[in-house]
C-alpha cells in the first residue's frame, strides 16, 4: 500500500491591530530607531491588548483559514497548537480554541518548543494524516510574547510581537506535501534561552515575581551562534538528503528571529534574497507563529505557488532546531 502523504490545503494568519514601532522604545530606553533596525531587521510590531491570549489569536486565524478552504469547524478532525505562551497551565490551548472555534469533533494537544513550535507541529500534524487516521488537520502556530517580556530589558523588548498562522493539513498525492523532515533537540542549550518562573521548579510567589523570573531570559550572542550554525545545516541537510540541489528550492521559509540570522543562513544556503520569505521587518519575532504567518503571507502574494519546493527551517529555546522540506 503506497504511503499517504499531507499537503496544506489552505493558510490563514492574524495580528492584533495595535502595532508598535520603534520610537514607542526611544521614549523610555537608551536606543534608536536606527539601532533597533540595523541589529534586528525590526520596524514594528503588533501587541494585543490585555486580556487577549493565543487561543483568540489563533482562533481569528482559523476563521481566515477555514473562509479560504470553505469548510466549518466541526469537520476539522485534530488540533495542533505549538505555543509557549499558552493562556493557562491547563488546560491546554488546544482544548479552549476547540471550543471557541466549534470544532466539535476535533481532539487536540499543545506543542511546547520554543520557536520551533511551528515546525514540530506541522510535522507532528503530517504524521496524524499520514497514519490514515485523521483527514483535516488543523495546526498553529500563535504566540502572545508580550505576556513574557521584561519591557525595561531593550536587549529583549524590542524583538517580539504578538501573532497567530494555520494551516490545514490533508491527504495528498505520493509526490505532494512534506516530502521528509529534521529535528532536534539539545536541552544542555536551555541555560541560554529560557523563563524559570511559573512551573514546577519555581511556581509562582511574591518571590519569583520581585526576581523577575516570569520573563525570557536570553544571552543573545550564544543563541545568535547556535542559530545561524543549526538552522542552516538542517534545512541544507534535508535538500541534499533528497537528492535536490540548493538551486533547487523556490522558497525558504526561516524562522525570523533576527534579519542578520536570517541573511547568515541565506548566504550559507547560497540563496538569492527573493527565494527567501522576510516579514519580521513588520511583525518583529512571533515565535511559533513567524513560519505559518510567512506561509500564509507567501501564499496570499502569489510568491508560492503549487509545485514549488518549499524548506522551512527554525531554531528556538531547548535548544530545538529542525526543518521540513515540501512540495507545495
Amino acid at each position: 500500500m503506497e504511503k499517504r502523504h499531507a499537503v496544506v490545503t489552505a493558510t490563514g494568519s492574524y495580528f492584533p491591530p495595535k502595532v508598535i514601532s520603534n520610537s514607542f522604545f526611544e521614549g523610555y530606553l537608551d536606543t534608536t530607531d536606527e539601532w533597533i533596525k540595523t541589529r534586528t531587521g525590526i520596524s514594528e510590531r503588533h501587541y494585543v491588548e490585555k486580556g487577549v491570549a493565543s487561543s483568540d489569536l489563533a482562533l481569528e486565524a482559523s476563521k481566515i483559514l477555514l473562509k479560504k478552504r470553505g469548510i466549518g469547524p466541526e469537520e476539522i478532525d485534530a488540533i495542533v497548537f505549538g505555543t509557549v505562551t499558552p493562556d493557562m497551565m491547563y488546560p491546554s490551548s488546544a482544548c479552549l480554541l476547540q471550543d471557541k472555534l466549534g470544532a466539535k469533533n476535533a481532539y487536540g494537544f499543545d506543542v511546547s518548543a520554543g520557536c520551533c513550535g511551528f515546525v514540530f507541529s506541522y510535522t507532528t500534524g503530517v504524521m496524524l494524516v499520514e497514519s490514515g487516521r485523521y483527514d483535516k488537520v488543523l495546526v498553529i502556530g500563535a504566540d502572545v510574547c508580550t505576556s513574557f517580556l521584561d519591557m525595561n530589558d531593550r536587549n529583549t523588548c524590542v524583538l517580539f510581537g504578538d501573532g497567530a498562522g494555520a494551516v490545514l493539513l490533508e491527504p495528498a498525492g505520493p509526490d505532494e506535501g512534506m516530502l521528509d523532515t529534521i529535528q532536534h533537540v539539545d536541552g544542555s542549550g536551555g541555560k541560554y534561552l529560557y523563563m524559570a518562573g511559573g512551573g514546577s521548579l519555581n511556581p509562582t510567589s511574591a518571590e519569583t515575581v520581585a526576581k523577575n523570573l516570569h520573563t525570557v531570559h536570553q544571552e543573545g550572542r550564544e543563541v545568535f551562534k547556535h542559530a545561524v550554525t543549526k538552522m542552516a545545516d538542517v534545512a541544507v541537510e534535508i535538500v541534499e538528503k533528497n537528492g535536490f540541489s540548493l538551486e533547487d528550492v523556490d522558497l525558504f521559509v526561516p524562522h525570523q528571529a533576527n534579519i542578520r540570522i536570517i541573511e547568515s543562513v541565506a548566504k550559507r544556503m547560497k540563496l538569492p534574497r527573493e527565494k527567501v520569505m522576510i516579514n519580521i521587518n513588520k511583525f518583529g519575532n512571533t515565535t511559533a507563529a513567524t513560519i505559518p504567518s510567512c506561509l500564509d503571507q507567501a501564499v496570499e502574494s502569489g510568491r508560492l505557488k503549487k509545485g514549488d519546493l518549499v524548506v522551512i527551517a527554525s531554531f528556538g529555546a531547548g535548544f530545538t532546531w529542525g526543518s521540513a522540506l515540501i512540495r507545495w
